[in-house]
């Protein structure tokens, strides 16, 4: 594994315990450059997670709670009239950060929704008719409470899928909850020491992106993403930007673990963290009591992994 971003995962540890396999794709996200959505419930440290990447990591940090007031002037900043000047200055809104953490973002409006998904996908805001870049590394994590909550506004699909990812932290394991009600993972988040900084992540982006994939594998994922369109249990497949998060992903996972090429297990993975929230069920599946996970199993067993001749890299 990288032994940078192994020293950033202990860190987080430190206040989050038990999780490994979750911060493991979210560092994977990050550096593919990838916004992140935890649907999840309350209490499971969603929060303490985002906060502990942005000191572990030594990225500037904001976190904002949606609720059905929340305007989108309140993310993106808006022009007021100076009385002395008569000029308008602009004040920007809280988006302007490394890591923004937007809670409960199922409990504003759709308005509101849509001017962060933009944010997230252009990387700048506009304000009367002038944009201002953001300063990367940028990352949106975003937290969803299950649909089922009261109040809460579903994001469309077509939404969903600007998110690089969709996992779920849910409870802790029977150990750790014990160690928790022990004390003995309270440590504070003071604890948490920087371990990078916004440069060395955007270098290490860049070094994802030069991870080597083979022809096999891209023909592989190629395959995977066309069985999900007209598959028995599915309404809506994989679109051409899932599986480019797809690639994107594998690469970062391979980097992640110390290689600089990508394998079928890296693939593996990555998908249902990156596939699961881009796919519609029928009501077939619903019968069944399938959930996008089990389907993504499924045609993981379904398509023939390709059979890499030679080295690594030839």
């Amino acid at each position: 594994m990288n032994t940078q971003l192994e020293s950033v995962k202990q860190e987080i540890s430190k206040v989050l315990r038990g999780k490994d396999d979750c911060i493991d794709m979210i560092l994977c996200a990050m550096l593919a450059g990838g916004h992140i959505l935890l649907e999840d419930i309350p209490g499971v440290g969603k929060t303490t997670l985002a906060v502990a990447l942005s000191r572990a990591m030594t990225l500037s940090y904001k976190r904002m709670q949606f609720t059905p007031d929340v305007l989108p002037s309140d993310i993106l900043g808006f022009s007021l009239l100076d009385q002395k000047s008569g000029d308008f200055i602009y004040r920007p809104g809280a988006i302007f950060c490394n890591l923004f953490l937007a809670d409960e973002i199922n409990r504003t409006s759709p308005k509101t929704q849509s001017a962060l998904l933009e944010v997230m996908e252009e990387g700048s805001v506009s304000v009367d008719g002038i944009t201002r870049k953001l300063d990367p590394p940028f990352f949106v994590i975003a937290t969803q409470n299950p649909i089922g909550a009261s109040g809460t506004q579903k994001l469309p699909d077509s939404q969903l899928d600007r998110f690089f990812i969709r996992i779920s932290l849910g409870y802790p394991d029977h150990t750790s909850a014990k160690e928790i009600l022990l004390g003995k993972s309270s440590h504070s988040m003071s604890d948490v020491s920087p371990k990078l900084t916004g440069e060395d992540l955007l270098q290490m982006q860049q070094q994802t992106q030069q991870i080597y994939v083979k022809d096999e594998l891209l023909e592989y994922i190629v395959s995977l993403v066309e069985k999900t369109r007209g598959y028995e249990y599915l309404l809506q497949g994989i679109s051409p930007r899932g599986s480019i998060a797809l690639l994107k992903m594998a690469r970062a996972h391979a980097f992640y673990r110390g290689r600089d090429y990508v394998t079928p297990d890296d693939i593996h993975a990555v998908f249902a963290a990156t596939c699961g929230h881009r796919l519609l069920l029928n009501t077939k599946a619903k019968a069944a009591g399938l959930s996008e996970e089990q389907i993504l199993e499924q045609i993981l067993q379904i398509v023939p992994i390709p059979r890499l001749s030679g080295s690594s890299k030839m």
